[in-house]
């Protein structure tokens, strides 16, 4: 029986496994992932299985409350579960880093803030021969690319999946989908613009928010076309980040302008009214509908919108989304309750691809 060879880690959740700040950990629960997750730390739910809490399906991944407590499980590394506003790094977490630090476990860092550049945390993993990997430095200028408007040639369909907020399930609904897809006998592949990605084990992306604004188009093309030349596949799915329209991070209109989309998958929380952590502003999410219009003004088309069930009960939903097909003319689907498959028939009928 073939055994696992992926490397061993733990995954700090800083009290936080059942808030959209875990968004990090949600992934490598759910999978895939470059590591084999042996322990998610989580003080306030110690003696539980992670799977279960995150959405009920059991994956063999227990819940410590102390980052001692999951040492038996020999693990090799240590990673950052949490995505914080600012990037910045939680007091509150150093303690968990320190204890992993001290095992001399390799501490992985998807937040702004640099552990390689926090004394307190360097001199202890340094102390016990560890390493750390900060994800989002920004790269050296010598590696990142320009836009060429190359990716325009290229026959392979581009389809972003967008959303009208933060945190609702972009790349989990591309992981889905693409492993729909995958299933079916399509070959598609998926390109990250996160740090959860990378972590996933996704091998074309970079990292959206490390990367100066002027190559953000030339690494996004890049990502895309080394992808359609290594993995030559049908079709390319892109994880999207934030919003066209959040106000402490606008952006997504690259992956629409700068790689030519042939259409676009929107998420969308119609239980939460206001941009995630401005609600005390009054920030509100602008009505679906003029979503919809503004990526075609982009030049696109919306092939699918995509629920995202926070706030909701199931006939909320159910509701919701026919309400919302008869009203905009665009199907809508729920990913997290069929796995993407109603995604991928509506991407393969657009795209007109078939099994190979």
């Amino acid at each position: 029986m073939k055994t696992d060879q992926r490397p061993t880690a733990i995954v700090l959740t800083n009290g936080l496994l059942t808030r959209a700040d875990a968004k990090t950990t949600h992934g490598l629960v759910r999978g895939p992932s470059r590591y084999r997750i042996v322990s998610v730390i989580d003080r306030t739910l110690a003696g539980r299985e992670a799977g279960e809490v995150l959405d009920g399906t059991p994956r063999g991944i227990p819940i410590h409350g102390a980052v001692k407590e999951a040492l038996a499980l020999k693990p090799e590394y240590a990673i950052i579960g949490v995505a914080t506003k600012g990037g910045i790094l939680p007091e509150s977490l150093v303690d968990d880093l320190l204890a992993a630090a001290d095992a001399g476990l390799t501490l992985i860092n998807g937040l702004h803030q640099s552990l390689a550049g926090n004394p307190r945390v360097a001199d202890r993993v340094s102390a016990a021969g560890g390493t750390i990997i900060d994800l989002r430095q920004p790269p050296p200028l010598d590696q990142l690319r320009f836009w060429s408007g190359d990716v325009l040639k290229l026959d392979t369909p581009r389809v972003p999946v967008l959303g009208t907020d933060c945190a609702l399930g972009k790349r989990t609904t591309c992981g889905l989908v693409l492993a729909s897809l995958t299933r079916q006998g399509v070959a598609a592949s998926m390109v990250y613009t996160g740090q959860t990605g990378w972590l996933q084990g996704c091998r074309h992306g970079f990292i959206f928010d490390a990367t100066p604004n002027d190559f953000v188009p030339g690494q996004l093309e890049g990502a895309v076309l080394d992808c359609a030349r290594e993995e030559n596949p049908q079709l390319i799915l892109v994880e999207g980040q934030a919003s066209l329209r959040n106000p402490s991070g606008p952006c997504g209109s690259e992956m629409i302008i700068s790689l030519g989309a042939a259409g676009v998958i929107l998420m969308h929380a119609p239980g939460r009214a206001h941009f995630k952590g401005f609600a005390d502003r009054h920030l509100a999410i602008p009505p679906l509908k003029e979503e919809v219009q503004l990526i075609r003004a982009l030049g696109s088309d919306v092939w699918a919108i995509g629920l995202h069930e926070e706030g909701l009960d199931e006939a909320a939903a159910v509701r919701w989304c026919r309400a919302t097909t008869e009203a905009l003319a665009i199907p809508c689907s729920r990913p997290l309750r069929d796995g993407g498959e109603e995604l991928a028939r509506i991407v393969q009928s657009n795209t007109g691809v078939h099994p190979r």
